[in-house]
């Protein structure tokens, strides 16, 4: 018997239309997840208990009213979590800091009604980092933790939005990527987590960050985060950057197809690497020559390259948030010293950082231009111990541990390119190791390819958050049992199940 929250967002979708599952019921099992299991991940900022209600029992409707159900958008009733970034419509929108607390979202963000549009059911808002600033997602809010230890962190920005969806709290999330933001939380929570390419998916109502961040999914399997990606790939008049719109399911159908043989760069080995990212790497070259494409050493690519110009325009943008007067002291340590340090750079300075950072880009895709994909890992370490990349006193130290931990993630935020980080390594003790593909620019189809013959080749979805699962089971036997139907059979029905999409259903 396979449990609701078990179930992939494939899976949810199908069952849903095929009406073997209720939008209703599967709603209200993520519900009562979130309500026991919420404190000690550390997923939620906000649980919109109502509004989702609402929401499935619309769907409910919908579903029941339908004589096609082909024609009902392609997500309809399955539930997700929004990253407190993006502002949804009613709910608190607090960019991750205290002094948001009180700051309630008018509409929704562009790819927030997408998702709606889709169907799909936003369980509420996620924990994020201040302003998106850090790796780690430690917040005057909360902490958002890896459900595969319980004493890491789930990495950041977008931490919340991946500790929600590795512990089964929700079927997928939107989360955003300046510079590692939504790879480094897949990576540390054992997830796939895309950062699409430059202009693919509209930033609105704010802005894509000087060309370095964009919306993306966070989802337990390359399948699901097409199927999230053919969602939000949109843009809206006024975008500072936009890419011509693919036809009906094309990121869906990239995850079906082979991708053919391709040429593998592989970045060399640096001394910060601990041994389960270079074993993870290595497996994974060698996994790829097996599968027959051609493998072979990349130059190398360090942060020396753009640490300078990528810490200007990051401070700058830090500077730019609008904080209410007089709450500046209710900044965390590093968001304030980053203020700080963009107050001090003049618009020459910003214009001449960003120009470096555009020099960068050029020479790094023409470096790797022979290759159709570059391979490393996502993280140079396992998910950190909460709190240890923190120094409260030093907060320059902080930053400067960011880039040890992760020090390749913003090549694809300087370059546009899109990157992908697969969970294709585990420890013997059951952490996820990251794997990180970063592909040509505007070529999501061919990462989503290639990671779906990895999933199978090396499948993932096995592994279990077992202290979440064991929380549960504790929570559950003492009196808290779930009443949510248990559902057989959908593993084999997922993909069929949304062969409309294929035909030009509604996206």
């Amino acid at each position: 018997m396979t449990e609701l929250h078990e179930l992939t967002l494939a899976e949810q979708a199908a069952a849903i239309r095929e009406r073997t599952v209720s939008p209703v019921d599967l709603v209200d099992h993520h519900l009562r997840r979130i309500d026991r299991l919420n404190d000690a991940v550390g997923a939620y900022r906000t649980v919109d208990h109502r509004g989702a209600r609402q929401a499935a029992a619309a769907a409910e409707a919908r579903l029941a009213a339908a004589e096609d159900t082909s024609q009902l958008p392609p997500l309809l009733g399955v539930p997700i979590s929004v990253k407190d970034t993006w502002p949804v419509a009613g709910l608190p929108f607090t960019g991750g800091s205290a002094v948001f607390a009180d700051r309630i979202a008018p509409a929704d963000a562009a790819v927030v009604g997408a998702l709606r549009a889709a169907g799909t059911v936003l369980l509420g808002t996620t924990l994020a980092a201040e302003f998106g600033c850090s790796a780690y997602t430690e917040t005057a809010h909360g902490t958002a933790r890896s459900p595969y230890d319980l004493n890491r962190g789930a990495g950041g920005s977008s931490g919340g939005a991946a500790a929600s969806v590795a512990a089964r709290l929700a079927a997928g999330a939107l989360g955003s990527d300046g510079g590692g933001s939504i790879r480094i939380p897949a990576a540390a929570c054992g997830l796939v987590g895309l950062k699409p390419s430059r202009g693919r998916v509209t930033p609105a109502p704010g802005t894509d960050a000087l060309g370095l961040a964009t919306a993306g999914p966070l989802a337990r399997t390359v399948f699901d985060t097409a199927l999230l990606l053919d969602v939000m790939a949109h843009s809206t008049p006024g975008d500072s950057g936009t890419l011509p719109a693919g036809p009906p399911g094309t990121f869906r159908a990239s995850a079906e197809r082979a991708p053919g043989r391709l040429r593998i760069g592989v970045l060399p080995e640096t001394a910060g690497q601990d041994g389960p990212s270079r074993l993870g790497c290595r497996r994974t070259a060698d996994l790829l020559a097996e599968l027959g494409h051609q493998v072979d050493e990349a130059p190398p690519f360090g942060p020396a390259e753009y640490l300078a110009a990528f810490t200007a325009v990051w401070s700058v943008l830090a500077a730019s948030v609008p904080v209410p007067p007089g709450r500046e002291g209710d900044l965390l340590a590093l968001t304030a010293w980053l203020r700080s340090e963009g107050r001090a750079r003049s618009a020459p300075d910003l214009l001449a950082a960003h120009a470096s950072l555009t020099a960068t880009a050029r020479e790094l895709l023409s470096r790797y231009a022979e290759f159709d994909v570059i391979l490393s890992p996502t993280t140079d370490t396992l998910a950190p111990p909460v709190g240890s990349l923190v120094d409260q006193d030093a907060p320059e130290r902080t930053f400067a541990r960011m880039l040890d931990f992760t020090p390749r993630t913003p090549l694809a935020n300087i370059t546009g390119q899109p990157s992908i980080s697969l969970p294709l390594h585990w420890t013997p003790d059951g952490l996820p190791v990251g794997i990180m593909l970063t592909g040509r620019p505007h070529q999501e189809a061919t990462l989503l390819a290639l990671g779906a013959q990895l999933e199978q080749a090396r499948p993932w979805l096995h592994h279990t958050p077992q202290p979440v699962l064991d929380r549960d089971s504790a929570l559950r036997a003492a009196g808290h049992r779930d009443a949510a139907r248990q559902v057989t059979g959908h593993r084999d029905t997922a993909h069929r199940g949304l062969a409309f999409q294929a035909e030009g259903g509604t996206t």
